[in-house]
């Protein structure tokens, strides 16, 4: 079964990492310069540096579907820099999860593969997707949904450590990012671990660097550019979130729930 994925940040890539692990080919797609935060967690990596490994799956940057196809024949997860996704036409896939994160749905319908997933807040299973993974921290967290949409985005990241916004990062001004700190650095309070025009980015709480935007990121004020865990355990930068794995399960379910000869399928 080939499943293409729309989006290849730190929660696409653990949908990725759960299906790869069950046995599925998955090709990715993102931008031509992604803003992954996770970055040593984030498949979006092989479009920057040409490859790279999260865990223990590998992925490289394909050129065109064809470059995907072949990458696929060794094993490889083939990340392509197309927004529009138009590989679609080419790569034919089983299954097209839509993992971009936008809050919002930037064109996916549900005649774009046999079945379609929307992870997170944006689409109405039944309209254009035929299912819906709940990606908010809590109760509901990976849950699918046949019918209906995800809970509405709160804009209030999730707890870890006992503590929720606090541990977000966000750019002080528009223009450049230049990182001044390397990703899995134990950092204080008030650290500079990046710089905006010159306006440094400083931590509001002590932890271990999580995330970290690359340098030359264009941003804008305000926009998240760095993720600092209280936990302190280095070890978690290169491992994906339990979230990344409970909604990676979520994206599995319905897609065997929908698929032809699996017991499952309607």
């Amino acid at each position: 079964m080939l499943v293409l994925i729309r989006g290849a940040g730190d929660l696409a890539s653990g949908i990725a990492l759960r299906l790869r692990h069950s046995g599925m080919d998955v090709v990715m797609t993102d931008i031509e310069k992604p803003t992954s935060i996770r970055r040593t967690v984030s498949f979006s990596e092989a479009i920057r540096c040409g490859a790279c490994a999260v865990e223990d799956v590998e992925a490289r940057r394909a050129a065109d579907a064809r470059e995907a196809l072949a990458l696929l024949d060794r094993g490889v997860v083939p990340v392509l820099a197309d927004p529009d996704c138009a590989c679609r036409e080419e790569l034919r896939p089983d299954a097209l999860v839509d993992a971009i994160l936008a809050k919002r749905n930037l064109g996916t319908a549900m005649t774009d593969a046999p079945v379609v997933v929307g992870v997170g807040p944006g689409f109405t299973a039944g309209r254009d997707c035929h299912a819906v993974v709940e990606t908010m921290r809590g109760h509901t967290l990976g849950r699918v949904i046949y019918d209906g949409s995800a809970l509405p985005n709160t804009n209030v990241p999730g707890l870890i450590g006992g503590f929720a916004g606090e541990r977000v990062l966000r750019a002080p001004a528009d223009g450049s990012f230049t990182a001044t700190a390397d990703i899995g650095d134990t950092v204080e309070a008030g650290d500079t671990v990046g710089v905006v025009a010159g306006a440094p980015m400083r931590c509001t709480i002590g932890g271990v660097l999580r995330g970290l935007l690359a340098d030359g990121v264009e941003v804008r004020r305000g926009m998240k550019a760095g993720d600092v865990d209280p936990r302190s355990d280095a070890a978690y930068c290169h491992t994906v979130s339990d979230k990344a794995l409970a909604v990676g399960g979520g994206v599995l379910e319905a897609i065997l729930h929908f698929s032809g000869g699996t017991g499952y399928g309607k």
